[in-house]
């Protein structure tokens, strides 16, 4: 019988030298690290396989975060393997509504990533085992298995499990040759690289003009600490890229209801693919009021959006046009299954949040999961690309023409080499 024998947590950074010479509004000194989680199985004397997720950081609290998913992944120690990876809807149900780990939360902040850490590790197990790619396992499982694998409760007004099977089961026609597809070309990339703020005119153009030649179709820029400043980078990106080519912003939470719409109609004009996080994450209202004012600049949001509850109002109430799923900022491979089904039955594309310490690598499986086996497409769709951290770890993205091409190692794409790891661990 096979056991979960041990668990390790790590407090990963990476030190300022070794990032993007680039911030953004809200976080000017990122400081990217990560709470590593390994899970360990074994027989009776013999050593088995190992599950790996974490918790994306940008520095100063990361000890906090791995305090967190140390003391709930210390409670699957002796818990049988295979019973824990048969019912994984069961184990997200036990670990979300625990009354006192809820208490922290409910379903938000610190408490409720480091469940999403736990059972994206479990799943990163459970991938290992099936001897496939987290993104394959998923589209192989029957509509029936995902919908068991979501909790409806805080949704059923509006998404039902029928609903939800309906979805599915209209999606399981040619599963198979977009598959096939995904192997064959990947999933469509856009790169944040170019438009880091404190980047000089000529390295904004050189990075614009770079990701047009690798075949991106979208770059985006960052926005928010000057108007005037906005609006030359803007003319700057524009013209290095050309009029085909998407250029999206993101305000990181930067502004009010009136001065996000004002200062995105001042920008209209370069032609705006999206605004991503105009305000704050939490305000499902002000999300509702922008999207009407800046309309038709879609709205992005979500990489910070707590939980499914948050997706679900801000789909109710048309705050959001695009929707940004984060591998690691709700609670693991479960809950962003409930999201992509929410995106669907609202018919809103879903392009995920990436970049940071590992975030590539674990949200294309997601995505390429949606495309195979929900929504059944990837038109005007695209995976975040940041060139950042990837030679950290054991499977790193792979981009080529402007793509993500598919994993093809077994598991959740979330674990990293052990030299990595040594090397990286923070000791004060």
């Amino acid at each position: 019988m096979s056991k979960i024998v041990a668990i390790d947590v790590t407090d990963i950074r990476f030190p300022t030298s070794t990032q993007l010479d680039g911030s953004d509004a809200m976080n000017p000194d990122p400081d990217y690290s990560a709470a590593y989680l390994r899970v360990d199985t074994g027989d009776t004397g013999d050593t088995g396989e190992s599950g790996y997720g974490f918790v994306f950081t940008i520095g100063r609290g990361n000890d906090v975060q791995a305090g967190a998913v140390r003391a709930l992944a210390e409670r699957l120690i002796g818990r049988d393997v295979d019973e824990l990876l048969a019912d994984l809807g069961g184990v997200w149900r036990e670990l979300v509504y625990d009354s006192q780990w809820r208490w922290l939360g409910p379903e938000k902040g610190v408490a409720h990533m480091a469940v999403g850490a736990v059972v994206n590790a479990l799943w990163d197990l459970r991938a290992k085992r099936a001897g496939m790619p987290l993104w394959q396992l998923l589209g192989s499982l029957s509509p029936e298995e995902i919908v068991d694998l979501v909790d409806f409760r805080y949704l059923t007004d509006a998404l039902t499990r029928a609903e939800a099977l309906e979805i599915l089961t209209a999606a399981q026609a040619g599963r198979a040759e977009r598959e096939a597809t995904l192997l064959a070309e990947g999933y469509p990339a856009y790169t944040t690289t170019p438009g880091w703020l404190g980047y000089s005119d000529e390295k904004l153009e050189r990075l614009s003009k770079e990701a047009v030649a690798d075949g991106f179709a979208q770059i985006k820029l960052k926005v928010g600490g000057d108007l005037a400043d906005d609006r030359r980078r803007l003319r700057i990106a524009r013209d290095a890229v050309g009029p085909d080519i998407r250029i999206a912003i993101d305000a990181n939470q930067r502004w009010d209801v009136a001065e996000a719409i004002g200062w995105v109609n001042a920008l209209a004009e370069f032609d705006i693919a999206w605004i991503e996080e105009p305000t704050s994450p939490d305000d499902v209202l002000a999300h509702a009021a922008i999207s009407r004012g800046v309309a038709p600049i879609p709205v992005a949001t979500g990489e910070h959006a707590a939980n499914r509850v948050m997706f679900k109002q801000l789909l109710q109430a048309g705050g959001v046009q695009v929707v940004q799923i984060d591998a690691t900022r709700v609670a693991g491979v479960n809950e962003n299954i409930a999201i992509l089904l929410l995106a669907a039955k609202f018919g809103v594309r879903v392009c995920p949040h990436a970049g940071g310490v590992g975030l590539c690598e674990a949200v294309q499986h997601l995505s390429m999961f949606d495309y195979v086996a929900v929504s059944g497409t990837r038109e005007d769709r695209m995976i975040e690309f940041v060139d950042h951290l990837h030679e950290h770890f054991l499977d790193p993205v792979r981009v080529t023409g402007g793509a993500f091409q598919a994993p093809r190692l077994p598991g959740a794409g979330m674990q990293m080499h052990e030299a990595s790891v040594r090397e990286y661990t923070w000791r004060g």
